[in-house]
């Protein structure tokens, strides 16, 4: 059985158990609601036509200073890995025995890669970035593969218009599901 499998039981027995308990006292005295502060602080998805990008933006060079300073010590010189992933090439490996997954070679929108980096990264300091330091470092990134040009400056209007390589190897359900 998978990791993935695995977990996924495990979750799901859990939510059963503390559920059914819950529903047997008739409540469930877990928690706080969460105050509208602290709501917007986590509130931060970007839908993939750009919904929900923040005010701010970020040139290739300013996104190389901040690579350097916040990702290099994990991604590697110019994303090219180790001791975590690789976030640059693998264009064309999908198909092959051994495909490489990177935002280039596999991620159909860009809006993706400036969510993650916000909400996950750096590792060690999530959600730590500025928003212009998110939208400089995807820029860096997509720049080191040829998607967006050497002198791009992205932003809440730029950044969903970018064309990624592989967007057309995906079936899009969102906003809807086709019929």
């Amino acid at each position: 059985m998978s990791t993935f499998k695995f977990s996924f039981l495990f979750l799901t027995a859990a939510w059963f158990l503390v559920t059914s308990a819950c529903s047997a006292q008739g409540t469930t005295k877990v928690g706080r609601p969460l105050t509208p502060e602290e709501i917007k602080k986590i509130d931060i998805t970007v839908a993939p036509d750009g919904r929900g990008l923040p005010p701010g933006s970020g040139s290739v060079s300013a996104g190389s200073a901040v690579y350097a300073k916040a990702c290099q010590s994990c991604h590697g010189e110019r994303g090219a890995g180790k001791p975590q992933d690789q976030l640059t090439g693998g264009l064309g490996t999908l198909a092959s025995s051994k495909p490489v997954k990177t935002p280039a070679s596999y991620w159909p929108v860009a809006t993706t890669l400036f969510d993650y980096v916000r909400r996950a990264m750096p590792i060690t300091s999530p959600m730590s970035l500025t928003n212009d330091e998110v939208y400089a470092v995807t820029a860096y990134i997509l720049s080191i593969d040829g998607i967006v040009p050497a002198d791009a400056v992205l932003d809440a209007k730029s950044l969903p218009r970018v064309k990624m390589p592989n967007k057309d190897g995906f079936v899009s359900w969102w906003p809807k599901p086709p019929r």
